[in-house]
């Protein structure tokens, strides 16, 4: 907790540097003047850290957080999910006397990722677990049977482009960072397409699995045909270039319902703690 606390004050101070703190868009103190009042409140930080960890609200941000995703479940854009979560969290920042509480308007994407299942059926029938990635087209309503070619990365999948041409890409390139292997669910399906194949799986982006796939959002070009696009677990990834690597030809069936629809009405939910000493500052 206290690391987490001196890394959000550091990143806090090099983005205060030269902006305004106020409403009206003024200047009021220097960099120095506001490292120097933020270092006042050392004992204030203190006690706040020990009484998240070590007091009577320990674990209670758990407790809060458990309940409100057990009562209301997956919350994607632009779905009832979402729009239950906004009621809710509207009536908890009241009741804990939040100031300015209030709703934005606000158009949202929404994409629904509808039923859909994978089967490898050659060198044997085994059911792979997909979810679709967030934005993907579906299939064709008969779904979409190809032969499947393994890569472990975009530079193998361009110098593989010939064989590519027609099939199902499967990405099993390895866990480095998130932010370094993210690439390849963001712009999988893009770079598949560029090279003629009819869908893409990609890996999910996790250094850990328990055959559980990670979903997450992916962009389409606009110069680049779309197609279905999904993320597989570790395992089954593995799974496939392990064959792939014995030269063993591998053949999946994959069906996706997703659908796009045009952006739905919803809110930004927003609340405030006005200060007692500076209220007209942010």
């Amino acid at each position: 907790m206290k690391c987490l606390f001196l890394v959000f004050l550091m990143n806090l101070l090099s983005q205060c540097a030269g902006k305004p703190l106020r409403r009206d868009g003024s200047y009021p103190k220097s960099f120095e003047d506001i490292k120097n009042e933020i270092a006042g409140y050392t004992d204030i930080a203190k006690a706040i850290i020990d009484l998240a960890v070590h007091g009577k609200a320990q674990n209670r941000s758990y407790e809060r957080l458990a309940v409100f995703a057990d009562t209301i479940g997956p919350r994607l854009s632009g779905s009832k999910n979402l729009d239950a979560a906004i009621k809710y969290m509207f009536s908890a920042l009241q009741k804990d006397g939040l100031e300015n509480v209030h709703l934005e308007p606000v158009k949202v994407p929404h994409w629904e990722r509808g039923e859909e299942f994978a089967m490898m059926l050659e060198p044997r029938n085994q059911s792979i677990a997909i979810l679709g990635l967030g934005n993907s087209v579906a299939t064709p309503p008969e779904g979409i049977t190809a032969e499947v070619i393994v890569v472990a990365s975009f530079d193998e999948l361009h110098k593989r482009a010939q064989e590519a041409k027609g099939k199902i890409v499967v990405y099993n390139e390895p866990f480095i960072s998130y932010g370094e292997t993210v690439q390849y669910r963001v712009r999988g399906a893009v770079e598949a397409a560029k090279v003629g194949a009819v869908a893409s799986l990609i890996r999910s982006i996790t250094s850990f699995s328990i055959h559980s796939p990670h979903t997450g959002g992916q962009s389409y070009q606009p110069d680049v045909p779309q197609i279905p696009t999904a993320c597989i677990s570790v395992e089954d990834a593995e799974m496939m270039s392990r064959m792939s690597f014995r030269g063993t030809k591998i053949v999946v069936h994959l069906k996706m319902g997703a659908k796009t629809y045009p952006d739905s009405p919803s809110f930004n939910t927003v609340a405030e703690i006005v200060g007692s000493k500076y209220p007209e500052q942010v």
